[in-house]
């Protein structure tokens, strides 16, 4: 069941964020409220009126998944920016890294010709599965981002990375303490999407 809900009470005219991710920003183990985008959605209430926040992440989201359903989104919500956070679960998976790509790039193509500006959200791969699979997985992000000119932010996790008690025991899902890192982290990126 998406997660796809209006995080602050559309202003007549408001322009809408979109986020598009899997369980890291569905807030997975956590209270819808307490995760990244929500908090994101409280920021940008506060400090961007005018603006909206609408989060259809989905836990267990594939890049197909989101490359399936970019549609639909963009029809229904009209989002004037587009955050695309998916990969790991394809990356976790083991998934052809050419398959990931072009499911990303179908949906960042997708989200600039409906008008949208995009920062796509990059993810890292433990090294259990090959320095190939895990650099050249890491590098289609880049190389997408550079592509199609797109905000980047290399690494979702960046700040909370190395930090294992920021992780719920599954070891994948930080916990709700370390969601306002995420937050400040993803910000430095989407802010300047909204001027």
């Amino acid at each position: 069941m998406p997660a796809s809900f209006a995080q602050t009470a559309p202003a007549q005219g408001a322009r809408t964020i979109l986020v598009m991710g899997d369980s890291l920003s569905a807030a997975y183990g956590l209270s819808a409220a307490q995760g990244w985008v929500a908090l994101t959605a409280d920021r940008v209430n506060k400090t961007q009126p005018g603006w909206r926040v609408v989060n259809a992440s989905i836990s267990g989201e594939t890049t197909a998944g989101g490359a399936s359903r970019i549609a639909g989104e963009l029809k229904r919500n009209r989002p004037a920016v587009v955050v695309i956070e998916l990969g790991a679960n394809d990356g976790l998976r083991g998934l052809p890294l050419q398959q990931t790509r072009s499911n990303l790039e179908r949906m960042i193509k997708l989200s600039q010709a409906a008008g949208a500006k995009v920062l796509l959200v990059g993810m890292r791969m433990p090294p259990n599965l090959g320095r190939d699979y895990t650099q050249g997985f890491e590098r289609s992000f880049s190389d997408l981002s550079k592509l199609h000119k797109t905000a980047f932010l290399p690494f979702l996790l960046e700040p909370i990375a190395l930090d294992r008690s920021a992780f719920q025991a599954d070891n994948l899902h930080p916990i709700a303490s370390a969601q306002p890192k995420l937050r400040d982290h993803v910000w430095k990126s989407l802010a300047p999407l909204l001027k």
